[in-house]
């Protein structure tokens, strides 16, 4: 009886290539190391010539994969090396309180990262000022004001470990 190979059955891989579906990810691993990548050394890196690389990039921003570039600022050397996380819990009565405090907390410069998260506390803030004293005065001046403001708890950070963006 002959022995029929599955169609699933995956093909040997071509050593030091990496296989078509595995294409997206050799990409975006790039990309997210340096985003100004040119085709060609993109191709380079990943074993592909630019016109398919090309293709293979567009088809992740068109599918929402690769949302954007940006640069990656130092936060020190722009004046603003203090960060905090800040919890941040409100009183929820109504939607309207909800959405006034998550579009007033977003407009604030300071302030370069807001998550709601489930649970205590309400959200996550990040805050990025050039010092203590600054802090202060954001919280006391900005914060303390904002709509549906219960309680805030300030974790200055000591060292960052890792960040991916």
């Amino acid at each position: 009886m002959a022995r029929r190979m599955s169609p699933a059955a995956p093909c040997e891989p071509t050593p030091g290539r990496p296989q078509p579906w595995r294409w997206a990810h050799f990409v975006i691993f790039q990309l997210s190391q340096d985003g100004r990548l040119s085709t060609l050394e993109l191709g380079r890196r990943v074993g592909l010539t630019p016109a398919p690389c090309l293709r293979r990039v567009q088809r992740l921003e068109d599918d929402g994969v690769i949302a954007g570039y940006r640069a990656v600022i130092n936060p020190g050397a722009a004046g603003r090396g203090f960060c905090v996380i800040m919890s941040v819990e409100i009183t929820m009565t109504n939607s309207e309180t909800v959405q006034e405090f998550e579009k007033a907390v977003a407009a604030l410069t300071e302030v370069t990262e807001v998550r709601r998260v489930y649970g205590v506390p309400d959200y996550i803030v990040r805050v990025d000022v050039a010092d203590g004293n600054e802090y202060e005065r954001f919280q006391t001046q900005k914060m303390t004001k904002l709509p549906g403001i219960h309680r805030i708890i300030s974790h200055p950070m000591m060292k960052l470990i890792k960040s991916l963006t």
